[in-house]
This record gives structure tokens, sequence and C-alpha cells, in this order.
């Protein structure tokens, strides 16, 4: 028989190791004082047991001092309320701790639902040996995935001391104290010891931007890229990081689910993941939750379930978008996209968009204009005209679109640029200025110069260091990032823009009225879906993902004109 009675012995332990995640029963909530400071939620922890969940460190230990007593009554009914699938704990914790407090350590809770659908998944894939949560935060998952696969060790790793302790005493709580253990430090320092079965490594990476990230772990993620032959940014955010440390680490065979911000579907920093999912990961399936669904409660951004089985290369993945938390579902079925195509591609999240059949008459904005990103400066302080560039002529000085606001104020037609600012572009052969104009513009760029303008990335990677190289005036205008839908606009001024807007270029010339009327289509139609949410329900519409906008063709733009 083919697989023989050891893959049937694996299968039947499969089957037997799923425990559904019992329903969380509508028991009355728990109430204490003590839920409502610091001190109080460490007391509860310790009368849970923590101390009971290997040894304490000494960040954690230095936490239980001076500590106010704890009820009796308060402990069974605390640890009553944890058995039946509740974390009064994690709940206080995010309510005593400010979110802008926990932003910086990129502490944001889990929902239930998203972790529900994300153990699911796993139960699909095997039984693991032991489960590794690299961001554990109160043990939502670990509990959880404890509860399904009765066998496996458990291990949280944890930064955050109080976090630590909650973990602890949920564990404790649950009866799963024996088979736990918790390391207060980061993941990626964190060392786990080789074993023969399967770790499943599941959980919510925190979410912290690169700039909060030291330069000390930046090399760090170049080294251990380097290491697989990758390459890295410095921009990108810690959730990098765990799914380049996993890769490290784990082992052929080991799978995982990772909830993230969705945004290393699309940025140059995510190509580092994209190369990941591709190969050494093995990339199953990305499923991106829309902000209304609230996977991060309280940031309105967009997130990513990530699913992958180590070593693996599928020869495709699947994608799909969620609306809604009870969609979710034990996270099978979408799109499937081929391997060839995800390597071809540079950005992904379209497709998690199923593909929209475009009606009639119609086409893609690309197939009527081409979209062009603004110019940057690299010091808008020197090449904005001010004060330092009195005495240069009209002729080097081109009034531009140099803030998003110019353009949502304008309305549809931006009828004269006598308000905007003057951004100053000299030419690469500076021997073209009539004669007189040349010493005021040497003048200039002797101050230019003493303000840092030559020294700057952008400046050295210019032709002539001093021509900021504007491009020619857009007929429509567009702003791109905002919390509303962009704004075009169109463009009567002959204004230039900066990389702050688009500026869209008719592949062919359209007439004033066409011009007018696909201005006025764009102005109405539905598009927030179609660009890329940020945390604070940010939505960026890059070059191509606006070429994707269906728009009427001509023939249509002109009978809606007439």
């Amino acid at each position: 028989m083919p697989g023989g009675p050891e893959e049937l012995d694996a299968i039947t332990d499969r089957i037997f190791a799923f425990r559904p995640v019992p329903k969380k029963k509508n028991s009355a909530p728990f109430r204490s004082t003590l839920l409502s400071s610091e001190k109080g939620i460490v007391a509860l922890a310790l009368a849970l047991g923590a101390d009971a969940v290997g040894t304490l460190t000494p960040a954690e230990a230095a936490l239980v001092k001076s500590l106010p007593s704890v009820p009796a009554a308060d402990v069974n009914a605390l640890r009553s309320k944890i058995r039946d699938g509740g974390d009064p704990l994690g709940e206080a914790f995010c309510d005593v701790r400010s979110q802008d407090v926990r932003r910086e350590s990129g502490a944001v809770y889990t929902p239930y639902k998203i972790v529900e659908a994300m153990l699911g998944w796993a139960a699909t894939i095997g039984v693991p040996d032991r489960i590794v949560d690299p961001g554990a935060g109160s043990g939502r998952f670990l509990i959880e995935a404890g509860r399904q696969f009765k066998k496996a060790s458990l291990v949280a790793v944890e930064i955050d001391p109080l976090a630590a302790l909650m973990t602890r005493a949920n564990l404790a709580a649950v009866g799963m104290a024996d088979r736990s253990s918790v390391l207060l430090k980061d993941f990626r320092a964190a060392a786990f010891e080789q074993i023969e079965g399967k770790t499943l490594y599941i959980g919510n990476p925190p979410y912290v931007r690169h700039h909060l990230i030291d330069s000390d772990w930046k090399n760090w993620l170049k080294e251990q890229s380097a290491h697989l032959t990758l390459k890295a940014s410095s921009l990108a955010g810690l959730h990098v990081y765990f799914f380049l440390a996993i890769a490290r680490w784990a082992k052929a065979g080991d799978y995982g689910a990772l909830i993230t911000a969705s945004e290393w579907l699309d940025v140059n920093y995510g190509q580092l993941v994209r190369d990941l999912f591709l190969n050494r990961l093995g990339g199953q399936a990305v499923y991106v939750i829309e902000p209304e669904a609230e996977p991060f409660p309280g940031t309105q951004s967009t997130a990513a379930v990530t699913t992958f089985k180590v070593n693996g290369t599928p020869p495709s993945a699947r994608f799909a978008r969620i609306n809604k938390l009870d969609d979710l579902d034990h996270l099978s079925g979408g799109r499937r996209v081929s391997r060839e195509r995800l390597i071809a591609e540079p950005r992904w999240s379209h497709f998690t968009h199923k593909p929209r059949e475009i009606q009639s008459g119609y086409v893609e904005l690309g197939e009527l204009c081409r979209v062009h990103r603004g110019q940057v400066t690299g010091s808008n302080r020197v090449w904005i005209a001010g004060k330092h560039s009195e005495g240069l002529t009209e002729d080097v000085l081109f009034p531009t679109i140099t803030k998003a606001k110019e353009l949502f104020r304008a309305g549809q037609v931006l009828k004269d640029g006598a308000s905007l600012r003057r951004v100053i572009d000299l030419p690469v052969d500076l021997s073209e200025l009539p004669r007189k104009e040349l010493a005021v513009v040497q003048a200039f760029l002797e101050r230019a110069e003493a303000m840092g303008a030559k020294d700057n990335f952008t400046s050295q990677h210019r032709k002539a260091w001093w021509s900021v190289g504007l491009r020619e005036p857009a007929p429509i205008l567009a702003t791109y990032m905002a919390r509303r839908p962009p704004a075009f606009v169109l463009n009567r001024a002959a204004a230039r823009h900066l990389n702050i807007a688009h500026g869209l270029y008719p592949r062919e010339p359209l007439t004033d009225k066409l011009l007018r009327g696909l201005v006025k289509y764009l102005s109405g139609a539905p598009m927030m879906d179609r660009g890329r949410v940020y945390a604070g329900g940010l939505t960026k519409f890059e070059p191509r993902e606006m070429e994707r906008i269906p728009v009427p063709g001509p023939a249509v733009l002109a009978q809606m004109a007439t």
C-alpha cells in the first residue's frame, strides 16, 4: 500500500490532533480594580501562577515587588474566564498602556477570529512537535495552539517583561505550564535548539517602523540577508526582520503563519519578504484583511496573513482579500497566481483583488495616459524660491505644485499659478543662460552650496547638482496619498509638480473637451480599493496602480462631453 502504516499513522495523528478552538463562552465579564494599573495586572498574573511557568527573569522579578493583595475570589473568577477562552489580562494591558506607548514597541494584539483562522490553516498542514510564537504578547496564539495540538511543546518569545508575565499567567491558568517556556528576549537574537520534529511558527510580529530600529539591527538585517544571497533595505519595518529570522533558523518541513502589515507586498523594502516567500520560506498564500475588518484594532491599517512551508517551492500561491473577519474561515481558497508571474511582478497587492471586467467602451487609464510622479528636489528649502534666491529671473523660476493641498483647493481646474511657489530649475549647461544672468546664478549657487544642496544624495545623482530637472507641465495633475480619494485637476496653469503629486500625460493628444471629461469622471469614480492602505487609513496610489483605474475610452468621453 502506498505510504504504508507510517503514512496512515501520520494521517490519523493529524485528524485526532486537531481540536477546534472552543467557542468563547458568554460568561460574565471579569471585573476588578486591579485591572486598572500595571501593578494590579502583575499581581493578578502572579496569583494565577506566572512564576510556575519556568523561572522569572530579573526584569520580570523586578515587577513583582510591593504588589497589592489579590482576593481568592478574583483569582478563581479570572482563571475561569481564561479557561473559557478570554484574555482579561491582555485586554486590560491594552487599556492601561496607551496606544502611543504600545506603538513604539509594536504591541498590537490580534482578534481571536484571526487567531482561530490561522490555527485552522496550520491544522490542515500537519501536527507540529513544537510551536513558537515570535511576539507572544499575552499568549493568545500559543494558548489556542496548545488547545489544538495537545502534545506540542510551546515556546513564547516576548521582549516586554509585563507581557511575558501575562503569558506565563495565562499558560498556567489553562494547565499548560509543564510543556511551556517563555523567553524574555528579542526574537531576532533568540536561539532555538534543533529538534527532529516539525516547528510551527505562528503569531503577530510587532509592527515598528524603520526609524525606530537602531543601526546595529539594520546591519544585522543586511548581514543575515547576505547569508541567503539576498539584499535588504534599511527602510524595512520590524516584521521583515522576523520573516528573515525564521528563514535563517527554520529547517525543511517547518511551517508557519504570520499576520503583519501588508506593505511588504508592494514597497521596495518588501522585496526581501517577497524573495523569501518565493524561495526559502516556501510561501503558500497571502490573505489581505481590509482596515474595516479591524485586523489591528485602533490602527486603521491593512493586514496580511502569510502562510508558508519552509524549503518548499510550490508552483503557485493563493491570494485573497478579506472584508469581514467572518469570511476568514481556515484561510482556504483564493486566486492562484503562478510562481513565474510572482517572480516577474514587482508588486503583489493587486493579486488579492479578483480580476475585474472592464465594461464595454472603457479602458484602463494607462491606455490613455502615462502617469509620472513629480520630481524630487533633494532640498526644498534651497530649490523652492525665497529670500536666498532673490535676483534670479523668471526664466529659471517655475510655478509648481509643492503641496497636495494646492490641488485639493483647486477643484477640478487649476486656472492660474499666481499663488503657487516657484521652483528653481537651472539648465545642466549654465552657458545657455544670458551672460547678464550668469553672475546672479553663480552667486545663488554659492549660497545653495553653503546650504548643503550639493552634498545630498539626490543632487549627487543628477547630471548637474544644480539642475532639478522638472518635468514638462502635465495636462492633468493628481494627488496620490491621503485619507480620501485622489484629487484630479485640469492643469490650465501649466504648473510643474514635485513628488507630492502625479502628472497624467496623454499618450496621444486629447482635446480640451476630452481632458475635462476625463477629470470630471475621475473626480467621482470609486477607486479607494485600488490603492494600498497604510497605518492610520492612509491610501496611496503608485503610478502603475493609478494607471489600472478603469476610465471611459475616447469615444465614451466624447459622448459624455456632449
